[in-house]
């Protein structure tokens, strides 16, 4: 229950992504005075968003303006950066840890569980030794100054095997991010090799493994084979029905027999929920996440939301059908999906009732590469420049704060006149080497 002018309401948001950010954006803006308290817990003082870390890889945005900064954009919320480590609902409460290691505990009377997912590795010889994801703004950075220092060692070696291994870039899982990921790296690395006299584009070497018979689920089928037909136009290997049977060493070994050697691992094969919920005493789905009802309420418990990635919210839209139907776990959804949830929470706060939500798929838009898209939206089957226009037009737009849509409009104007910056800042992976070797010097 709401609580008095005296003892305003604790509402406590474990998460700072889509629907931990979006809903405190509503709450901050649509409370009454003293009515209630918002805390946003998160161990990165940022949200990130995540559809445009494959052109922030590429050198095509800024990396620092597809992340928004909580404590700026959340000027009416508490914002502590922590890691939740449990969550205990019986005692309403929830325990974090911070960066320095001390640990304490949070007290809430309505809580919004917007944990996100993480990456979803499997037990593959050697992936978590030689494997990166792309699922957070530095794997995005790392990954730009991998590929670029690689061929930088390439330029300057004499050994063949050496440099083949150097030039051979490996990629797993064909969904949006895969795809995105791939083609926004190899086009950045082919258009890199106008300032290499020694490097060709024929010398690069990227490689997609994905485990189905096809890449691109989140579109028409159709959309993925003409996807697939123009990556290997520029030379990209692509195997399907293929397994990943181990990275030990950078050598990988695939279940149809294929080895070859190869020095980078782009791993974007699936993700799960936060396992933080298995551990909590809320009810969770044989796939680890919540379950909520339309209302997006966790189950028997109405002071408790959630959404995103994290919940099993079911999609009304396809309910009539399938009825164990739930909404994919994407950006699309889960924007959508907090500004319900804040409107809801406010009902519920304030002795009113939940709306359900109800959203049906406009479609999923991909970029593959500079002037290169598809699209498969609102019925429509789109390719190629017009595909890739769509894209950034639809993702600008859903970009929190007018800062950023301005900041990343910008950086596609600048390049766009001065071509990116083909420069590898590998250094800011090893920042204190350069100190290290003059104290001994």
């Amino acid at each position: 229950m709401a609580k008095g002018k005296e003892q305003p309401a604790r509402i406590v948001i474990l998460g700072g992504g889509y629907v931990g950010l979006y809903t405190a954006l509503r709450l901050q803006k649509k409370l009454r005075a003293k009515e209630a308290s918002v805390t946003v817990i998160d161990p990165q003082p940022h949200m990130t968003y995540l559809p445009f870390l494959p052109e922030a890889a590429a050198g095509s945005i800024e990396p620092r303006h597809v992340v928004v900064p909580l404590r700026r954009t959340l000027k009416r919320c508490h914002v502590v950066t922590a890691s939740v480590t449990n969550i205990e609902h019986a005692n309403r409460r929830v325990t974090v840890e911070a960066a320095d290691g001390h640990v304490e505990e949070i007290g809430y009377d309505y809580l919004v569980v917007a944990l996100g997912s993480i990456t979803r590795l499997l037990p593959i010889p050697g992936l978590a030794e030689q494997g990166i994801g792309c699922k957070t703004i530095g794997e995005a950075i790392y990954l730009r100054n991998r590929v670029l220092s690689r061929m930088d060692l390439a330029s300057s070696t004499l050994d063949p095997e050496e440099r083949k291994k150097l030039l051979t870039f490996t990629v797993v899982g064909g969904g949006f991010s895969g795809i995105e990921t791939l083609a926004e790296l190899e086009d950045m690395s082919r258009y890199a090799t106008k300032y290499y006299e020694n490097i060709e584009p024929s010398d690069l070497r990227w490689v997609l493994v994905e485990g189905a018979g096809r890449i691109m689920p989140e579109v028409r089928e159709s959309l993925g084979v003409w996807t697939a037909e123009q990556l290997e136009a520029r030379g990209i290997e692509i195997y399907l029905d293929t397994l990943a049977k181990s990275f030990e060493n950078g050598h990988v070994q695939l279940s149809d027999g294929t080895e070859f050697d190869s020095d980078t691992i782009i791993w974007t094969a699936g993700v799960k929920a936060n396992p933080v919920l298995a551990a909590s005493d809320l009810p969770i789905d044989k796939r680890g996440r919540l379950k909520v009802s339309a209302g997006l309420q966790v189950e028997g418990q109405p002071m408790v939301f959630s959404a995103g990635d994290c919940a099993a919210v079911p999609d009304l839209s396809k309910t009539a059908d399938d009825p164990t139907a739930t909404c994919p776990p994407n950006a699309q959804h889960a924007v959508r999906q907090a500004r319900v949830l804040g409107k809801n929470l406010l009902a519920v706060l304030r002795g009113g009732k939940p709306k359900d939500y109800y959203h049906k798929n406009l479609g999923s838009v991909a970029s593959l590469g500079l002037h290169k898209g598809v699209a498969d939206a609102m019925g429509m089957k789109i390719k190629g420049f017009f595909a890739w226009l769509f894209h950034r037009a639809y993702h600008v737009m859903m970009m929190p704060t007018f800062s950023r849509k301005i900041q990343i409009q910008l950086d596609w104007a600048i390049n766009g006149i001065f071509r990116r910056e083909i420069v590898s800042m590998g250094q800011i992976n090893e920042p204190k080497k350069a100190f290290e070797k003059a104290s001994k010097s």
